[in-house]
């Protein structure tokens, strides 16, 4: 597991982090512990939108031209 004390919401360093609320990302070797500076930059991380652009097939970028 990947560790980043650098909240990325901030983009400051968390000190300290084990005092701080975090969210694991991902399973396994391939899995990032991300800290934050408080629990509103974690929820603010958490509210934002993820695209899925494996799940939509409606949409061909291929330019066969």
């Amino acid at each position: 597991m990947r560790v980043s004390t650098t909240d990325p919401i901030t983009l400051r360093d968390v000190p300290n982090p084990q005092e701080h609320p975090f969210v694991i990302e991902g399973e396994g070797d391939t899995a990032i512990k991300i800290y934050f500076e408080s629990e509103d930059t974690k929820r603010e991380y958490l509210d934002i939108q993820v695209e899925h652009p494996g799940e939509d097939f409606d949409t061909n970028l291929n330019n066969p031209v």
